[in-house]
């Protein structure tokens, strides 16, 4: 058996948080570090979360998300507020400065009512000005034609077991790309496999998504060193402000 608890633990390994060997983490840090309360949208297990707190974060910091298994990791830190859910059923009202989704988590929102009820609600969350920073693969790259599972990834895990993390892309129905992960032992005998889907939103759509949430663009970057956005920039770094 492979668990969702070794799920999650596997997730960890083969995508550690770490500000001085990722541009794209240390962009979150940086925001995070300077804002009193933060919400941290699709935390997962909490990485970005736990270390702003290892750094000396004396603010309030709130990670939520649907998996359980990624949360039981998160709440080995216990000074931080863990919340079971997703965006669109969360209530909180003008509490936090600062929202975020890193690691390409805003994809997960699908369908139209599901992105616009998640904005909103992930709006009225933020106080007066408060921003929301989150990052999305481009369209125009289509990232997704570079998962084959000639592609694979290799990790030795907890356990001492070498596990191959591959993927395999089953559908793209207009800008939404549903693919399967595959995790297999060594020998290649196959432990999991699931599957997921995402949205790869252009630039003019998210920004009407976000503007009919009450959102403007304070910033918007096709890179983590502030580079402007263009068809050949592989990301959207988008930091918005609730108006």
């Amino acid at each position: 058996m492979f668990t969702d608890a070794d799920a999650a633990a596997l997730y960890d390994l083969l995508n550690p948080w770490d500000g001085a060997r990722h541009p794209g983490d240390a962009f979150y840090d940086g925001l995070v570090m300077t804002a009193h309360a933060v919400l941290d949208v699709g935390c997962g297990t909490g990485s970005m979360l736990r270390q702003a707190r290892e750094r000396g974060h004396r603010g309030r910091l709130v990670g939520l998300d649907p998996d359980p298994a990624a949360l039981d990791r998160a709440r080995r830190r216990t000074d931080i507020e863990w919340v079971a859910g997703v965006a669109a059923d969360a209530s909180w009202d003008r509490e936090f400065d600062l929202a975020t989704m890193a690691g390409n988590a805003f994809q997960y929102f699908v369908g139209d009512e599901e992105l616009s009820t998640s904005l909103v609600a992930i709006r009225r969350a933020l106080r007066d000005g408060g921003r929301f920073a989150f990052d999305t693969r481009n369209f125009q790259v289509r990232a997704w034609e570079e998962w084959k599972p000639s592609n694979a990834s290799e990790v030795v895990d907890g356990n001492g077991r070498t596990l191959r993390v591959s993927h395999h892309v089953e559908s793209v129905v207009d800008d939404v790309v549903t693919f399967a992960e595959t995790t297999s032992a060594h020998d290649g005998t196959v432990l999991r496999i699931d599957r997921t889907s995402l949205r790869f939103l252009e630039v003019s759509k998210l920004g009407a998504f976000l503007s009919e949430a009450g959102f403007e663009i304070e910033a918007q970057y096709g890179g983590w060193q502030h580079e402007p956005v263009s068809d050949a920039s592989r990301s959207i770094v988008t930091i918005a402000r609730r108006t």
